[in-house]
């Protein structure tokens, strides 16, 4: 019986999961979806990749990091470097440039983390800018403040591109979401989770409260750098801007507004904002007030966010179907008589 209901747990998320790849893959390649919505979707997976990333560090470690975009920028230049100069095929080059994302995270943690307070922050914040200002100084590698081409199959094909971006990047986004929550519910989860609740409990019960927090700060670091690898072959273009502290906050912005700790509610949010800009480009730079206006409103009526630190059930939500149809039935009957 137990059995059987694990099974179950885990087969209705992943057909979901499955039909939310497989299904608008199908729609953009026959037409139904054209190409400028089917970049939205596209652009809205990075973007909850980003979200994922701060969401791992700030929601579930418990520490401000104003500079993941900065992590994003490594991968995204690292890809091409590696493509471009070294020749190395592109799925091996996203990997090992999330892998040196990850490794100048360690780099950046490893100081700073044994600090309290709002060390992390404010040197996560610079390291951000340090690394645009690098990127704008080596013209001859980065092509300095007029930014890098990437041609590739994503965009240069424009049969496949749109479908294959989608497939790819919502692909890689689905198997993120799965080893994070995976990762969340593990022993080393756990033990993030008891540090970011009460760091001198979680220390007096034997929790290494640096190793756990370092943990933490090193997957987001490789989570926003396997974003910035997709984000390159994707766009096309990069630009040192990339890395900007504008950026940083925009990614923040989706785990406050979604809930700090709940990994749907940030996905959620990095989907509805990334469509609310399109949606609102006939206002020109006035959108970009959009989304500080959503953050003051959101810090006024709801501080914690939309989802909190909840997850949204898809089994809870399967199973409460039938009683809801049937609600629907006898209330249109009832109408009807």
């Amino acid at each position: 019986m137990m059995k059987n209901k694990i099974i179950r747990n885990m087969a209705i998320p992943g057909v979901l999961a499955l039909l939310a790849i497989i299904v608008p893959t199908i729609l953009i390649k026959a037409g139904a979806i054209n190409a400028y919505t089917a970049q939205i979707l596209t652009l809205g997976g990075i973007n909850a990749l980003m979200a994922l990333s701060v969401n791992m560090i700030c929601g579930i470690t418990g520490q401000l990091s104003l500079g993941q975009a900065g992590f994003e920028a490594l991968g995204a230049y690292s890809v091409i470097i590696l493509t471009q100069n070294i020749g190395i095929p592109l799925p091996v080059s996203i990997i090992i440039a999330a892998l040196i994302a990850a490794f100048f995270g360690f780099l950046i943690g490893f100081p700073t983390l044994k600090l309290e307070g709002d060390y992390l922050a404010i040197v996560t914040l610079a390291f951000g800018e340090i690394i645009r200002v690098v990127l704008v100084n080596l013209k001859g590698i980065t092509g300095g403040p007029n930014g890098k081409q990437f041609p590739s199959v994503f965009t240069t094909n424009l049969e496949w591109g749109p479908t294959l971006s989608y497939f790819v990047i919502i692909g890689s986004l689905v198997a993120v979401i799965v080893l994070v929550l995976n990762f969340i519910h593990s022993t080393y989860g756990r033990a993030i989770l008891a540090v970011r609740e009460d760091e001198i409990a979680a220390n007096s019960n034997g929790i290494s409260v640096f190793k756990y927090k370092m943990v933490g700060f090193v997957i987001a670091s490789l989570i926003a750098g396997f974003a910035g690898a997709l984000y390159a072959p994707f766009i096309g273009f990069i630009k040192p801007d990339l890395a900007s502290f504008n950026n940083s906050i925009n990614d923040l912005i989706f785990v406050v507004l979604g809930g700090m700790g709940s990994v749907t509610g940030s996905i959620l949010a990095a989907f509805v904002l990334t469509y609310l800009q399109e949606f609102l480009r006939f206002l020109q730079n006035y959108r970009l007030l959009i989304y500080p206006v959503i953050l003051i409103l959101v810090m006024l009526f709801r501080p914690q966010g939309l989802m909190g630190m909840r997850e949204v059930s898809f089994v809870k939500i399967w199973d409460g179907l039938p009683g809801f149809f049937k609600k629907l039935c006898s209330k249109f009957k009832k109408e009807k008589v």
